[in-house]
């Protein structure tokens, strides 16, 4: 502002006085700046819009969704011979790659859910979620655990190429008279070997349901 009226007084001493400032540019150069006429709340409002244009957007968290461990097995907790083999695999996955949990336990619930199973599906042909979007039961899903242990037990899954309703039939067939052939308990067996439950995803679940039962 002071230098505009430095050069209208310029101008008119050039102009011999002749020269007239007319009232309206006057005022234009000698108006003090827009946040001196402003005070108190104004002022504030006007120092609030001018760093909301410059100043960066707020970061908005995104939504994180719940996360699902992957390569899963979800099995009859309380059958001996499922038992049996969740122990045979993890002796045999010295990389340990494969998790577990019990069917009875709710940590099992989303894993269901997320594959659009009930207990009752999981109870006749047992689960492995191989990871997001894809699962698999019975005895493709044996067979798909098997792919995970090492040499020699992974070459068995070359079983896959065998006829899925055949290689049902007979899943279907053992499963059926599993607690006929083999028993079952009303916990999940893995509680008497709890050695194992470093695998299993329940662990926690597990042993506060054994402890509330003591």
């Amino acid at each position: 502002m002071q230098m505009g009226l430095m050069i209208l007084q310029r101008l008119r001493v050039r102009g011999g006085g002749n020269f007239k400032i007319s009232p309206s540019l006057h005022s234009l150069f000698s108006r003090p700046p827009p946040s001196r006429l402003l005070s108190g709340d104004s002022a504030d409002l006007v120092d609030d819009d001018l760093l909301s244009q410059h100043s960066p957007p707020p970061l908005v968290k995104p939504l994180i969704p719940t996360i699902l461990q992957p390569r899963v097995v979800v099995y009859d907790g309380v059958c001996h011979l499922c038992h049996r083999g969740v122990k045979w695999v993890i002796s045999a996955d010295k990389h340990r790659k494969i998790k577990f949990c019990c069917l009875q336990s709710k940590v099992a619930e989303p894993y269901m859910r997320l594959c659009g199973l009930d207990r009752e599906d999981v109870l006749r042909r047992f689960l492995f979620i191989e990871g997001p979007g894809l699962y698999h039961q019975g005895s493709t899903a044996a067979l798909r655990v098997l792919s995970y242990l090492p040499l020699p037990y992974s070459a068995l899954s070359i079983l896959l190429i065998t006829p899925t309703p055949l290689r049902d039939a007979i899943y279907d067939y053992v499963a059926k008279r599993r607690y006929d052939w083999f028993g079952k308990e009303e916990n999940c067996l893995v509680l008497k070997e709890t050695e194992m439950l470093e695998r299993f995803i329940d662990r926690d679940e597990l042993l506060d349901h054994n402890q509330s039962d003591l």
